[in-house]
């Protein structure tokens, strides 16, 4: 067997770059933010001033202050968002406020205490201490804007430096009341502050960026801008060509069951492809994809269940997706000649199932280790099943990973010896079955309740029900990445009231929910958040309606390669997302050293002015 450790390892590593990456971007909508701007501007930086000038007097300008301030941001938070980076996808106005209202957050950490030191020690403290936040905030925005901003270096500092210098320069105003002198004495301090920020915000970027060079060649900022794009508005391109380059060529195998009477009636794919790594990039989306062009092109009803393989087979780009579906399309132009099949047959024993049923010369297995869990299975155990199949005179083998049960706890390597012994003992019971005509009826249901954020792939719920002599069997594949442990066995409860007699339900794991909800997972399997009883309805109405379109079939297969395709790879793909841990572990260690440092030259700076 393969290293089922290696598998683990680099499905933790996903899991924890999913749940990075996903909560980059959650920010407060626009209205909560605009209000947030406001209240920090005017109530608390302007009126705070109040208690240094208790007077009707020092009301007003305190008023004056802070609406001033308020309008200075949300005037250059325009001007940057829609003139400065105009052609920035990232950086509309929505989430330019948001982070100006950040950096209004991080300026009053020297605010209030300088109002504190002001009050009780003098006013110096508390415009010294302002001059510390501009200082720390010019900082922070030149980060941010170098680090995730596609429009250049010019524009990027331009974008940094706007809302803090004119913000400053009404700080100044108020501070010509108290001393008309001080506006050029603080001149030094705010011509070599900028200096010292863009210094430090250069090297922190810098040092970043070496830990991309050093495991992949590029800077690791110009990464971090293409996840950026996806994430934020959704391009798969700029990531994707990072991942083609990383990338190697694989030949990639396929298989799949189709039925047809007159026409297609309903499709089985099982190709030998991870639906990852997440949200749109690469294959994530390969099932629904799949799934729609197949019966754009063909009719029925098709599903695409997932293989036994893990993430060492993600692919690279869309442009693989397309590769995959061409060849699928044409190899799918076969008769279908098949007339006779086994009923469906499982074994189980303790944790492990497998159920298996023929078609002539082509069997389809799936495994499932419910209600534990079942995550991604390594690739030698459907090569073991291969393998058996042909000895037994079979000349195809769709093998499905049911991948429809997960909990907190996975025991993987201890159940993989008795998924392949269960295999032989499935194949050898199931080829002793009499095969006989058989009926397909399939149907697919969107369910209009749930989304990707609910963990519902746009593939929504497809059930082919395999009529053989009086047993009804009903094939059930969610679109989603597994489910919640227990809610398999609820679903075949289900179906058997409606009077199925074997039943079994998969997911296709697409990734295509990865990563586009907070959580500790990154995603939500199917049923997490689901209700239950909505999501079986669903199901009973997709056998159901499948079960009312049975017609007597015969089926055809296919088993073929699709040579170069672009893949990832395990080792590409797992120093790919640690390099997210890696990142921010070295974002961690060099803060302190290179803004202290920064903070500490500026103290110095305004102790000799």
């Amino acid at each position: 067997m393969v290293d089922v450790a290696t598998e683990s390892s680099l499905k933790q590593s996903m899991d924890s770059a999913l749940k990075h990456y996903s909560s980059l971007f959650f920010l407060p909508s626009f209205r909560k933010t605009l209000a947030t701007v406001g209240f920090l501007c005017i109530c608390i930086v302007g009126l705070s001033t109040v208690a240094l000038f208790p007077s009707f007097g020092g009301f007003i300008w305190g008023l004056f202050l802070g609406v001033s301030l308020f309008v200075l941001t949300l005037f250059f938070d325009w001007v940057v968002s829609n003139l400065v980076l105009r052609k920035d996808l990232i950086f509309d106005m929505r989430r330019t406020v948001a982070l100006s209202l950040f950096c209004w957050v991080l300026w009053l950490a020297f605010i209030i205490p300088g109002i504190m030191f002001g009050v009780a020690f003098g006013t110096s403290y508390w415009i010294n201490l302002c001059l510390l936040g501009f200082s720390a905030v010019l900082t922070l925005r030149l980060v941010v804007f170098l680090a995730s901003s596609a429009n250049g270096f010019i524009r990027g500092v331009l974008a940094s430096v706007l809302q803090p210098f004119s913000c400053i320069v009404f700080f100044l105003v108020f501070w010509a009341r108290i001393d008309s002198g001080f506006p050029i004495r603080a001149l030094p301090f705010l011509l070599i502050s900028p200096v010292l920020s863009f210094a430090s915000a250069y090297l922190f970027i810098s040092l970043i960026d070496r830990l991309g060079r050093r495991t992949h060649g590029v800077p690791a900022m110009s990464i971090f801008k293409a996840f950026m794009l996806n994430w934020v508005v959704g391009l798969n391109e700029p990531i994707e060509e990072f991942l083609q380059k990383l990338g190697e060529d694989e030949a990639v195998e396929v298989s799949f069951l189709r039925f047809a009477s007159s026409e297609t009636k309903a499709a089985i794919i099982v190709p030998l492809v991870h639906p990852g790594p997440f949200k749109n990039i690469g294959s994530s989306v390969l099932p629904s994809m799949l799934k729609h062009e197949f019966e754009k092109e063909f009719g029925g009803d098709a599903c695409v269940p997932l293989g036994i393989l893990g993430h060492e087979l993600d692919l690279a780009s869309q442009k693989q997706n397309r590769k995959i579906i061409a060849h699928v399309i044409s190899s799918a132009k076969l008769e279908a000649t098949i007339n006779k099949a086994t009923p469906f047959f499982r074994v189980a024993d303790g944790f492990a199932t497998v159920s298996c049923q023929v078609f002539g010369n082509a069997v389809l297995l799936s495994f499932t280790l419910a209600p534990k869990t079942t995550e991604d299975l390594p690739q030698e155990l459907g090569h073991i099943v291969r393998e058996e199949a042909e000895k037994r005179g079979l000349d195809c083998s769709i093998v499905v990973n049911a991948h429809n049960s997960i909990t907190d706890t996975a025991e993987m390597d201890e159940s993989l010896d008795a998924l392949r012994d269960l295999a032989s003992k499935c194949l050898e019971k199931t080829l002793s079955l009499p095969s006989r005509s058989f009926e397909v009826g399939a149907a697919t249901v969107y369910p209009k309740e749930f989304s990707l954020n609910d963990g519902m792939g746009t593939g929504g719920i497809t059930a082919i029900v395999v009529k053989v002599a009086e047993q009804k069997t009903a094939y059930v594949v969610i679109d989603g990445n597994n489910m919640i442990s227990g809610l398999r066995e609820k679903i075949l409860s289900a179906l058997a009231e409606k009077g199925f007699d074997e039943s079994e339900v998969f997911t296709t794991d697409t990734h295509a929910v990865s990563a586009v909800v907070l959580g500790r997972r990154g995603y939500h399997p199917v049923g997490e958040v689901m209700n239950h009883d909505i999501l079986i309805t669903h199901i009973k109405e997709a056998a159901s309606t499948a079960l009312s379109r049975l017609e007597t079939c015969n089926a055809g297969y296919s088993s073929f390669v699709v040579p170069q395709v672009r893949v990832i790879g395990g080792s590409r793909i797992n120093s790919l997302t640690t390099l997210v841990d890696e990142a921010l572990q070295k974002a961690k260690r060099i803060t302190v050293p290179i803004f202290a440092f920064e903070g500490f030259l500026l103290v110095l700076l305004l102790a000799v002015l």
